[in-house]
């Protein structure tokens, strides 16, 4: 995309659950910069777990200011900002575009059981109401997740256990939407966003709406939920409340965003149907464009609108993976380093330790199911940890094993996709942070038995 004036640029913002991150990028898609941010999960009792959308909107605002002060090309050629977020996250906001509490996030469980009763009957089939499952399965392609990580229960457990929150709502968004309804003004969803609702018609991705019949099954008062765009629609300009604030002309476009997940399949390089890649980040998943809405419920694993319009692509996403890393890391190997405030290098320090392990780390196992097993087991109340320790076992076998734990998780998931799809993957590109890693590629590689294409992103630091 060029002009008489020049090349043009873009800002784009990756938002995941460990904090997010501000690009700025060229139409030829050269990453000139990158600004990256933390921000924390609140986990409370009975499962919950929020984030504070103001700690995500302060850290992008510091850094398109950071990107957009280093002039590394004029401002007058950045035309575009779009957003890509972690997804099954839940954002009530008011009529003003005001978030009224925490996002309640996709580890959160509380609405587990009210998201169990709406889809509950006199005949049962893997838990659901035979007559329920069918429609839903045949008109969403998915169905309530048995463990509450879906929007969905998200805004049942807002509606039951905090009523004066779901009455005080105006709308309830996902991320994406949400960031870009600070930037634009506009209330919306795309065709793409609104899937983890489970409460949208999707056989046909050119023209999804709400079902009635699920709406009415919920609960949800269709007027708290965003009007629908398609994937790939231009919202307009950025207030110019936003647009002065961060340095940019108010002629910038505000392009409607995308989960992640779906950003992803893009950002693999492996955008064809049937072409597969695996994410480590803070959690893990094994995805591809398929030509076909499905779902495979005994396995937890569907379809989902993806980025492209028209397009499907897979859902199997596991849950706990590079978190499961960070925790053990933070809370048991560096807690006494950390909590003196003493600089380490966290990560580089892990791979250097877990490459000391031999191949197998000493017999140790870890069970990365920390939040649930995810497909193909999709089972909630499911909890890991470490297998087989004995007193040899060291913090070099301990890494390794979480490493390997996360990969065999991808293995089996890897199976279970490959009958889904009905191909087997020759090779997979490799993404997220853990794809920075060489040793984490070999173990994926290993494991998987396949060759492994890796695609990390460059190691930027904020200026």
């Amino acid at each position: 995309m060029t002009s008489g004036g020049g090349e043009q640029y873009v800002l784009a913002v990756d938002l995941g659950s460990g904090g997010p991150k501000v690009v700025l990028a060229s139409s030829r898609g050269e990453l000139l910069d990158v600004a990256r941010y933390a921000t924390g999960t609140i986990l409370l009792p009975n499962g919950g777990a929020e984030q504070d959308p103001e700690a995500w909107w302060s850290a992008i605002s510091d850094g398109v200011r950071r990107v957009v002060a280093k002039r590394l090309v004029p401002p007058e050629r950045i035309v575009a900002v779009s957003c890509a977020t972690q997804w099954s996250v839940t954002v009530p906001v008011d009529r003003a575009g005001k978030h009224l509490a925490n996002a309640v996030h996709w580890m959160d469980s509380r609405g587990a059981p009210y998201s169990r009763a709406v889809s509950d009957g006199l005949i049962k089939v893997a838990g659901y109401g035979a007559r329920k499952l069918i429609h839903w399965l045949r008109v969403n392609g998915g169905a309530p997740t048995t463990s509450g990580a879906d929007v969905l229960a998200h805004i049942l457990h807002i509606k039951h256990d905090r009523p004066e929150l779901y009455r005080a709502t105006y709308k309830f968004l996902e991320p994406m939407d949400y960031l870009s309804l600070r930037m634009s003004g506009k209330f919306s969803a795309t065709h793409s966003t609104v899937f983890p609702y489970l409460i949208t018609d999707n056989r046909n991705n050119l023209s999804i709406d709400y079902d009635r019949k699920l709406l009415a099954w919920s609960g949800i008062d269709r007027q708290k939920l965003p009007d629908l765009v398609p994937v790939d629609s231009v919202l307009g300009p950025l207030l110019p409340e936003v647009a002065d604030a961060w340095g940019l002309p108010r002629t910038v476009q505000v392009v409607a965003g995308t989960g992640d997940s779906q950003a992803a399949v893009l950002g693999s390089g492996a955008v064809h149907d049937y072409q597969g890649h695996v994410c480590v980040g803070t959690s893990s998943w094994l995805s591809c464009h398929v030509p076909f809405k499905k779902t495979d419920l005994i396995r937890f694993i569907g379809t989902m609108p993806a980025a492209v319009r028209g397009k499907n692509m897979v859902v199997a996403e596991q849950g706990a993976a590079g978190k499961c890393l960070e925790l053990f890391a933070q809370r048991w190997l560096f807690q006494d380093q950390l909590a003196a405030g003493a600089p380490v290098d966290l990560y580089g320090r892990i791979f250097e330790l877990a490459a000391q392990a031999p191949a197998g780390s000493g017999g140790l196992i870890f069970l990365p199911w920390l939040n649930g097993a995810g497909p193909p087991a999709g089972t909630g109340n499911t909890r890991g940890g470490f297998l087989n320790q004995n007193l040899q076992t060291g913090r070099e076998e301990a890494l390794r094993a979480v490493l390997e734990g996360i990969a065999y998780n991808l293995r089996w998931v890897r199976d279970a996709v490959e009958r889904f799809v009905k191909r087997r993957f020759d090779a997979l590109n490799f993404i997220g942070g853990g794809a920075q890693s060489p040793l984490w590629c070999q173990i994926v590689a290993d494991v998987l038995n396949r060759p492994i294409r890796q695609v990390a992103e460059p190691n930027y630091a904020i200026a």
